[in-house]
């Protein structure tokens, strides 16, 4: 392997990576990985043009006095990565789980900026690729990282941590997502709590949602230093009360004090993701007024619990990505919200192999109790059950655009939820 030479550029180059050449703005280096429809040594080329230092390549082909020649690009960024994160003497946290594991990020990434410099996963680099990009970036004055991990099948959340050595972990819930990749809930559990071995093994420690009973069976079956989300160092956290405007409001016993967190967020599924902030957060010492003014000022994104008003109605957009627990979780917060005119409209949950007919069931037997709602259902599984229960459905997203032309919704609180391959958000501008 060409490791060194690799990181000696990339130093040269003060850590300047891409692995996209429409990217490239200048004096970066170039990974030219390989994909299931893409191989990036066809793209050196422009790479260099628009100004790239050089590019690590593993086809000969395009080889030339910019190019560094391996026998595996992905193997070489990993390796690349692997002796950053050796050099930098700061402590990370890995952050993983079924459901909350990117808003918890960034909410825990607000918090952690009152007291160090933060480097984070930015967006979902949370994969074999963005792992190692997250390490190579980190800058030199950097006192703390956070590291969202991602998985769809075993071995993926090991193999990340072997990468990123990390000091801490927190794993937000273990779900039925993935069930395709990981073959059975159990397996999920398995993949997830490889996060758990590593730490075990390492020493490291663990924050975790006591209250989460597979959680707590799995860290107590383990010898692992835990912080539970209640008792985070010497401090003791209590929710006390829970409202939604459809914006969440908490009311939070922190020991001897009383606060009032007025969060942009919606959704009960996210309590539990800002007590997890909260917690990491009183651990490290950051203090209870600048928790609170950085959980306050959070506001999402990327179509993750988003409130919008748009002059016909209020739209909870939570299109991004959707599974059975955070499906179920959805429907249940938008039920005990308030109000006379709700509309739904749910896309199919991808990824779930042999359990697909199964857990689409369950979401539209819940649905049967709330016949005062507008529902609406798109994707080809939804639309072969959806009959039976007597809901109006689409097959595809052209279709329901189609009717959503010619019965607009008007004065409706609406959630918009579904698997990130259906583009719902592309919905949005008709509401």
């Amino acid at each position: 392997m060409k490791t060194k030479e690799i990181y000696k550029w990339l130093k040269d180059s003060s850590f300047r990576l891409s692995t996209d050449s429409r990217h490239i703005a200048g004096g970066e280096v170039f990974f030219a990985l390989r994909g299931e429809n893409y191989d990036g040594n066809k793209f050196v080329p422009d790479a260099l043009e628009k100004g790239a230092r050089c590019a690590v390549i593993d086809n000969p082909l395009f080889q030339s006095s910019k190019t560094i020649l391996v026998d595996n690009v992905l193997e070489e960024l990993q390796a690349v990565a692997l002796s950053r994160r050796e050099i930098l003497n700061i402590p990370v946290l890995a952050i993983t789980g079924s459901n909350g594991k990117t808003t918890t990020k960034e909410i825990l990434s607000r918090i952690l900026s009152k007291r160090f410099d933060i480097h984070y996963t930015r967006g979902n680099l949370n994969n074999h690729i963005g792992v190692p990009v997250t390490l190579l970036t980190c800058p030199e004055d950097a006192e703390f990282m956070i590291v969202e991990m991602g998985a769809n099948h075993k071995g993926e959340i090991k193999h990340l941590c072997r990468i990123a050595k990390p000091d801490y972990g927190l794993i937000t819930n273990i779900g039925k997502a993935h069930l395709e990749g990981f073959g059975s809930y159990q397996g999920v559990i398995e993949a997830k709590t490889e996060l758990y071995d590593y730490l075990e093994e390492n020493n490291g420690v663990v924050f975790y949602n006591e209250n989460d009973e597979v959680l707590h069976q799995e860290v107590r079956r383990r010898k692992l230093t835990n912080v539970t989300y209640a008792k985070p160092g010497k401090h003791n956290v209590e929710i006390s009360g829970v409202e939604q405007s459809p914006e969440l409001i908490i009311q939070l016993q922190l020991d001897n004090q009383r606060f009032t967190l007025d969060t942009n967020l919606f959704g009960l599924h996210n309590v539990e993701n800002i007590l997890a902030s909260l917690s990491v957060g009183l651990y490290f010492k950051v203090v209870p007024e600048k928790l609170q003014t950085a959980i306050e000022s959070y506001l999402p994104d990327n179509n993750r619990s988003q409130i919008f008003k748009t002059g016909k109605n209020t739209l909870i957009c939570d299109s991004y990505n959707a599974n059975p627990v955070s499906m179920d979780s959805a429907i249940e917060s938008f039920g005990q919200y308030p109000g006379d005119s709700k509309t739904v409209i749910l896309g199919d949950m991808l990824e779930l192999g042999d359990f697909r007919i199964e857990e689409h069931e369950k979401v539209l037997r819940k649905l049967s109790a709330c016949r005062d709602w507008n529902i609406l259902l798109i994707g080809k599984t939804f639309h072969s059950l959806a009959e039976k229960y007597e809901f109006k459905s689409f097959v595809s997203r052209d279709d329901l655009v189609t009717y959503l032309s010619e019965n607009p919704v008007r004065n409706s609180l609406v959630l918009i939820k579904g698997s990130r391959a259906l583009g719902l958000e592309k919905i949005y501008g008709l509401m």
